[in-house]
């Protein structure tokens, strides 16, 4: 085990999901747990198994999909709780407990209600009980930043003592500062005297916006894995960025001389996966992947871009999954370009999924000049990673005018439960007239909270590409869909979050309880 090595311990499908409207479903989990394995992550958090049947089997679904990375489960510092996440994870070829408990005063004083004694034989017990599982086993000292460092350096003493081989000591409520936190890391690991005897870790959160720095000053300093999540998106302000811990340590490698095994060129694709399996669009300025990462307005830095690409960019939209190739797709293009040009931006798909993108890109490129990456991305994630639905649009036809006294008016034509259904009818818009017409078809009316259109690309034949998130009893639900016509994108995206909400009803909205 190198000891220039970092780890990469993801947990988008744990605290990730705990970040509101990110809940997934089954078969979106197995998904992204499996595009994690491909972008090279060590270990996968997979979930919370003693917080509800419908995570335990999501853990276990996942252990038993993985390939050699290491699965991980959360537990309390409670025997129940404990032996529920072996259940979940020990089909895994590499299963880890993860287990926890808190060690700052505050919490021990008023959410434990318990003395600094007792919760440090409640660690040990725990951490024992998991060991009696599995030789992989970490510890979190929940709100660390927050605790005694003494106090700290007793219980990790004890708990690795007890068969802790990975200790966690997080910023739970993103509280710490670059410098102090990474002084704690340091004076934890100098004065337990069994620490060589484990691989410290690092949960920022980032509430004061200092989960990256934060996260990165202890790596510096000796922890040697990093917690992290896709986009950073997690419990309030959410997590530290896999993508931007990732390309910091590939990008200033020289300062940090730490390596890693994350495949930076998946990055894009497997934050580009999420944001359509969530319905959380990537917000343009994020660093790494945004839009506007890789852009260059400014004819200063235009200029420069253009005498040297250095001069303004420090890495390459290729090294992060952002790929440019001579592979113009358009009407012409044939299967095996397809092809080639999926496989450059990170798919590997199937026969079948294939011809279902061809012919996807194919209609597109007969309203478009040209097919742009980023609408190659939409079509796989519209065509392809969307979940079978109860309910799927099959065609919408709006006629629209600026005379007041002819409202616009839709037409829809949909299958439901396997029955086809049609409906036609008004609205104060366009839009207004879709969502109409398709509450009429199912027969429901639920709340529209959020509407909300990007275009794919540039110009003004750029795929829309819409979110809406929907709320009815209580539930609510996020939808997406993109289209060359911004109001067939609306549609399915109206369809899409109708789906989730019969789906959320259906099975029960859990909560998960907050930790780490």
């Amino acid at each position: 085990m190198s000891q220039d090595r970092v780890y990469f311990f993801d947990t988008t499908l744990r605290d990730g999901e705990q970040s509101p409207g990110a809940t997934m479903n089954l078969q979106e989990k197995l998904r992204l747990a499996h595009q994690l394995e491909v972008l090279g992550v060590d270990i996968l958090e997979a979930g919370f198994p003693a917080s509800s049947q419908g995570d335990f089997e999501a853990v276990q679904a996942i252990a038993e999909q993985a390939g050699e990375i290491q699965v991980a489960g959360l537990c309390r510092c409670v025997p129940n709780d404990i032996d529920r996440c072996w259940e979940a994870v020990k089909a895994a070829k590499h299963p880890r407990i993860h287990t926890f408990i808190s060690t700052s005063p505050l919490h021990m004083q008023y959410k434990l209600r318990k003395e600094p004694d007792a919760v440090l034989a409640m660690a040990v017990a725990g951490v024992a009980r998991c060991a009696a599982y599995t030789p992989n086993v970490e510890f979190s000292a929940e709100d660390a930043s927050r605790s005694n460092k003494d106090f700290l350096c007793r219980v990790v003493e004890a708990v690795i003592d007890a068969g802790a081989t990975t200790i966690n000591l997080p910023d739970t409520v993103g509280y710490a500062q670059p410098e102090e936190f990474a002084a704690m890391i340091e004076y934890v690991i100098k004065h337990t005297p069994n620490s060589g005897k484990a691989i410290f870790s690092v949960h920022c959160h980032n509430d004061l916006g200092c989960a990256v720095a934060n996260t990165l000053a202890a790596l510096k300093v000796g922890a040697r894995q990093a917690e992290v999540t896709i986009s950073g998106i997690g419990e309030r302000a959410g997590n530290a960025a896999l993508e931007e811990v990732a390309m910091a340590l590939t990008v200033r490698s020289g300062y940090y001389g730490l390596s890693h095994g994350i495949k930076t060129e998946q990055l894009y694709p497997s934050c580009r996966l999420l944001a359509m399996t969530i319905g959380q669009s990537i917000p343009a300025n994020k660093a790494i992947v945004g839009a506007n990462a890789f852009a260059h307005e400014s004819g200063i830095h235009q200029d420069g871009m253009l005498k040297n690409r250095e001069t303004y960019e420090i890495m390459t939209p290729q090294s992060v999954g952002r790929l440019h190739t001579d592979i113009v797709l358009g009407k012409h293009s044939g299967r095996n370009a397809v092809k080639t040009k999926l496989e450059s931006l990170g798919y590997a798909l199937e026969e079948e999924q294939l011809n279902v993108v061809f012919e996807a890109i194919k209609n597109l490129a007969d309203k478009k000049k040209k097919v742009h990456d980023e609408d190659v991305v939409a079509i796989v994630l519209e065509e392809i990673y969307r979940i079978p639905d109860s309910m799927r649009l099959r065609h919408v036809s709006v006629q629209s005018s600026d005379s007041g006294s002819i409202p616009p008016t839709a037409a829809v034509l949909m299958d439901v439960e396997g029955q086809e259904r049609s409906g036609a009818g008004f609205g104060v818009g366009s839009v207004d007239a879709v969502f109409n017409v398709i509450n009429q078809i199912v027969e429901r009316e639920p709340e529209l909270e959020s509407y909300v259109v990007n275009a794919v690309t540039g110009g003004t034949d750029a795929q829309g590409e819409v979110t809406v998130r929907l709320k009815h009893d209580g539930y609510s639900a996020v939808g997406r869909g993109a289209h060359a016509d911004v109001l067939v994108a609306s549609a399915r995206a109206y369809v899409n979050a109708l789906n989730r909400l019969a789906k959320k009803e259906r099975d029960g909205d859990t909560k998960h309880c907050q930790h780490c």
